[in-house]
């Protein structure tokens, strides 16, 4: 894999991860949403532990593990947003996941 890509998306991938945590903690905040805390904390902490791989001997596994969690939350937040258009948080998670996507995707026909 390319060093300059891998360290692009390493640090994409912490960015994602940090605003996935703070989401749901602000969910929790908000609207007492204990699903919120959890949901944002275990996609925070994986998207942490794929970021982390990519800079190991395990960076097809780390390219695997950010597409899963990417596409999840693709899954939960693209409907979510087109169905409410509002773009805090559906927005923003569905712009977030969709490029993840696209950038693990680019990763893993590097390697």
């Amino acid at each position: 894999m390319a060093a300059g890509m891998l360290d692009i998306v390493r640090i994409y991938l912490l960015v994602f991860a940090l605003l996935t945590i703070a989401g749901g903690v602000m969910g929790f905040i908000k609207a007492k949403s204990n699903a919120s805390l959890v949901a944002g904390g275990i996609s925070g902490s994986l998207l942490l532990a794929a970021g982390y791989l990519l800079g190991t001997a395990s960076a097809r596994a780390g390219v695997i593990l950010g597409i899963v969690v990417c596409l999840a939350l693709a899954g939960r937040f693209v409907p979510s947003f087109l169905k409410t258009k509002k773009p805090m948080p559906a927005g923003m998670m569905a712009a977030l996941s969709v490029v993840g996507v696209a950038l693990m995707v680019i990763l893993l026909m590097q390697t």
